[in-house]
């Protein structure tokens, strides 16, 4: 009787994540798969879209496929950094410490949402990475504790800083544009990140769905009946014997000089007293004006700092680099996606058919939606950027809607379907030992949920 009790205590939003992660068990595909089968349909439509023959989209293909490099190589460097800064015992230790505080199924889920977001905020890499680590540790000290945990659905939750990171200080599109000699700057001029993502109108969204929207959401979301619970004993038993604490030096019996210069704390910390004063120099030069580059070095030194010794640092370099190995393997075919769509047109085909009903006032939700599709073909906001970005300013310059009021409604929907979107997910799953089918039902739901508040907030939220 107390079991069919707990069944229909079960919320609404609970069983509808429960209904869509049996259907992804069943259907969804690895990562990989994923982008290999979109990279067929783009060749595809490009053949019967836009008239193109498949010798033309192999050209198309190939041309695009090495264009991100340079870009690619900045995403796993705030993917392999923001991981390394986990794994400082500092942080480590805040990590463990947050991690002992739920006692039941919902408080863990709606934790976990709240780090990840707030932490993805500021930084989309280290809030992928702090995510996952977090998850991982509330579910480890919650088996501990005799607590049964869903972990599927707190690997979820700790992916949503990738629902958050576009409205934040790491925005790719925003600080693409705020960086001289950008693509578009002949378009647009600069575009500082106080007219984007620093703007009251990005802000309220931030808030709207960091504090109240995905933790509340993801609280309702979670199994009260324990019986219903798969937990990291189930899924992910290896995690449970791995070490009890962040990276640390290695123990070196008579230790030569260069072992000596190895573990140098000095050496650590004169690269870091020589890194921050470089930063305290870019800001006085420069403003307070983020770019990708800025942010990587910021992240590098200051995990120099963090870890104290070289070796300590580039232990936890090494140990991040595996999280980065599916943005390797795959940003080149989605570069290949992207050169597809981009040079045969049905990137601008799809922009004109959506931007043509725009209006001042709608214009935020239908570049929303535009950039929305667009990142199922290309999952990088600044690659997507690179493709849409002009078509997208251009209308907004035509409507007189503020520039920077675009960027933002771009990076929304280029966040937004990062919730359907597998391929930023990788190395949160690598972590966690999970795959994308079992977390991507309770994914899209929150994405369901969530669309609904971005769509209110993008055309009632003053800029």
């Amino acid at each position: 009787m107390s079991d069919n009790n707990n069944v229909c205590r079960e919320s609404v939003l609970n069983r509808v994540g429960n209904s869509l992660s049996n259907v992804s068990e069943k259907v969804m595909p690895s990562p990989l798969i994923f982008a290999l089968l979109l990279t067929f349909v783009s060749f595809i439509l490009g053949i019967t879209l836009a008239g193109n023959t498949p010798v033309q989209m192999i050209n198309h293909w190939y041309a695009g496929f090495w264009s991100l490099l340079a870009f690619g190589m900045q995403m796993a460097l705030i993917l392999v950094t923001g991981h390394a800064l986990t794994r400082a015992p500092q942080v480590n230790a805040i990590i463990k410490k947050l991690a002992g505080l739920p006692n039941n199924n919902p408080q863990a889920a709606a934790l976990t949402a709240i780090v990840a977001t707030l932490v993805g905020y500021f930084h989309w890499g280290f809030g992928l990475i702090v995510g996952a680590l977090f998850a991982v540790e509330i579910a480890k000290q919650a088996h501990y504790r005799g607590i049964k945990i869903h972990y599927p659905l707190i690997a979820a939750a700790g992916y949503t800083s990738q629902l958050v990171w576009h409205v934040g200080p790491s925005t790719s599109a925003g600080l693409l544009s705020a960086t001289p000699g950008h693509i578009y700057e002949d378009l647009i001029g600069i575009v500082p990140l106080t007219e984007s993502v620093f703007s009251i109108y990005a802000i309220l969204i931030a808030v709207m769905l960091c504090i109240f929207v995905i933790p509340i959401s993801f609280y309702f979301m979670a199994p009260k009946n324990v019986d219903n619970c798969r937990t990291i004993a189930d899924m992910a038993p290896k995690l449970l014997e791995q070490a009890e604490h962040g990276v640390e030096d290695e123990e070196i019996k008579n230790p030569s000089f260069g072992d000596k210069l190895d573990h140098s704390r000095i050496i650590a910390y004169v690269v870091g007293i020589m890194g921050l004063v470089a930063i305290v120099l870019y800001f006085i030069a420069k403003g307070f004006t983020l770019d990708l580059n800025i942010f990587n070095f910021i992240f590098i030194i200051v995990g120099f700092l963090l870890h104290g010794t070289p070796t300590r640092y580039a232990n936890a370099i090494g140990e991040a680099v595996g999280g980065a190995a599916g943005i390797i393997l795959q940003f080149p075919f989605y570069a290949g996606i992207m050169g597809m769509i981009q040079f045969y047109g049905l990137a601008i085909i799809i922009a004109d058919w959506f931007l043509g009903f725009a209006t001042p006032s709608n214009f935020p939700i239908i570049a929303w939606l535009t950039a929305s599709v667009m990142n199922i073909f290309v999952p990088s906001g600044g690659g997507e950027w690179a493709v849409i970005g002009s078509i997208i300013s251009e209308v907004s310059l035509a409507l007189g809607v503020p520039i920077g009021k675009a960027i933002v409604a771009y990076g929304c929907g280029d966040m937004w379907t990062n919730m359907l979107q597998p391929f930023w997910a990788i190395a949160l799953l690598g972590i966690m030992q999970l795959k994308a089918r079992d977390i991507i039902g309770y994914t899209v739901t929150i994405m369901l949920i969530t669309g609904a508040f971005i769509a209110l907030g993008l055309y009632f939220f003053p800029y």
